[in-house]
């Protein structure tokens, strides 16, 4: 949908991290998805009396790495607050939470726009709470509840209004979740709820400074519902106050089937959670030692990385930033170009190129075609590098690697063994080619005709008739130099 070109939106983001932790935040359930309903319960997050909550140390350190990583202040001491309201998945009546001492303040994150120019989004805040359970609504037994989730632990990732478009929102999204997963603190999985936003919207008339009324949407549940959602409610904004409305302060939640925002709730004043400090939970003391031992253990960040493919390898930026956007496909492609390396002795910065080629072409393409990740593709680094080298040395050409390839795919087998069984080795021999070259000739009077006269576009033919009599085995760089000496001849004749 197209905006009116008078307004402009502002937006920004609330963001819920799962964290990847083993327990829950305050208990020792398993936070373990997909398990039977309601079994992953005890008394403390069900939230029975009499019962204490006991801090997940690894909920803490997560949030430092996520802290440290956006260039955020890491607050010393911070303070968990009890975050009261009434939800059938809410047995306690209240979620643990932070409020006025969340333990990471400031910080940005920068994305990069699709002019090739980067901006930077401010954060507010990150801090640390627990999960709800998960309702059920079912037509034939009205409302199920289930409680798996409740106390698993979160962060939230609260932004300033920086963004400016649905697709800087979508881009910011991308942004976190990329770094969250690098950092391996959380999945990143929209459609499994791991990874949630939920949207502050208003707009204003371009040059103008106030911010307009805010909405709030949520239930947007991957990353083109988001920048979906959010064309939807500035449009739908937009027409409201060039028809002479008003924009009414509420919550929205977007509905992906039928591609609108429904009210859920008005919020014409801010709800009362009636925040208190949770007596039953000390104040998190975080020393600067503590913060130092994070700092040292943190992987490199995927702008550090992407950067670094770029100006040490030599890659193009559209290849580091495909590269790098899972950290796992970063990994198989740097222990590929390592493998390669060990092997053929050759310079890294030659290899890296060759590598990324088979990585974004035909790996990439076998996880989208049989959706895999990276880590069940049949193929490992080191086979791949095999296969490779196989090509860099003239054992195989590039149309036969094809075909290994997908002769790989299937099979457990070295590429070395797979080529020899076949009989896949390449044809450089001279005398074998000449002779193929002459009898394409000898079958081509009316191209050779042709390329005496002038025509430098045949060439491509006399290759490709040479390659199809030796069943894609010749060597194509043999194969140019003998025919082009060939063609020059009878041209001078």
């Amino acid at each position: 949908m197209k905006l009116n070109d008078a307004y402009e939106p502002v937006i920004g983001l609330e963001v819920h991290a799962q964290l990847l932790t083993a327990s829950k935040a305050f208990c020792s359930c398993s936070t373990q998805f997909g398990v039977e309903p309601n079994s992953n319960v005890c008394p403390v997050c069900l939230g029975m009396p009499g019962t204490l909550p006991v801090l997940n140390r690894n909920l803490v350190e997560f949030i430092i790495r996520m802290g440290l990583a956006t260039g955020c202040s890491i607050t010393p001491r911070s303070v968990f607050a009890r975050k009261n309201y009434f939800y059938p998945d809410l047995p306690k009546g209240y979620q643990i939470s932070q409020f006025d001492l969340p333990l990471c303040t400031g910080g940005s994150v920068e994305i990069d726009l699709d002019d090739g120019s980067r901006k930077t989004i401010r954060l507010t805040r990150i801090h640390m709470e627990e999960d709800a359970g998960k309702s059920i609504h079912d037509i034939d037994v009205d409302t199920l509840v289930d409680v798996n989730r409740c106390g698993v632990p979160l962060i939230e990732i609260v932004s300033e209004p920086d963004m400016r478009s649905p697709r800087e929102a979508y881009l910011f999204l991308t942004r976190i979740r990329q770094l969250v997963t690098y950092l391996g603190i959380c999945d990143g999985n929209m459609e499994e709820g791991s990874l949630r936003a939920d949207a502050n919207i208003s707009v204003r008339r371009k040059g103008t400074t106030p911010f307009g009324t805010k909405t709030e949407v949520k239930n947007m549940n991957s990353f083109r519902y988001v920048e979906r959602a959010l064309e939807f409610e500035i449009n739908r904004q937009i027409q409201v106050l060039t028809e002479g409305g008003t924009v009414a302060q509420e919550t929205l939640l977007w509905d992906a089937n039928l591609g609108v925002a429904i009210p859920m709730r008005s919020k014409e004043e801010a709800h009362d959670y009636r925040y208190f400090p949770d007596p039953d939970l000390v104040p998190v003391l975080v020393e600067e030692a503590w913060t130092g031992r994070i700092r040292e253990s943190m992987p490199e960040l995927p702008t550090v990385r992407r950067d670094r493919f770029e100006s040490t390898l030599g890659l193009p930026r559209y290849d580091a930033d495909v590269l790098t956007a899972e950290k796992e496909t970063a990994d198989y492609f740097e222990d590929t170009l390592q493998e390669l390396t060990n092997q053929t002795g050759r310079d890294r910065k030659d290899l890296a190129k060759p590598v990324s080629n088979w990585v974004m072409t035909d790996i990439l393409r076998v996880m989208g075609e049989r959706k895999l990740a990276i880590g069940q593709v049949p193929i490992s680094p080191v086979r791949l590098a095999g296969m490779i080298r196989l090509i860099l040395d003239g054992t195989i050409s590039g149309t036969i690697a094809k075909e290994l390839f997908e002769e790989m795919l299937g099979s457990d087998e070295d590429p070395e063994s797979i080529v020899e069984r076949k009989g896949l080795v390449q044809v450089s021999d001279h005398g074998v080619l000449s002779a193929a070259i002459q009898e394409v000739l000898d079958n081509s009077p009316d191209q050779v005709r042709k390329y005496i006269n002038g025509s430098d576009k045949v060439f491509g033919f006399f290759v490709g008739q040479t390659m199809k009599k030796l069943q894609g085995k010749g060597n194509p760089s043999v194969i140019n130099e003998l025919l082009r000496k060939k063609l020059d001849g009878l041209k001078s004749a």
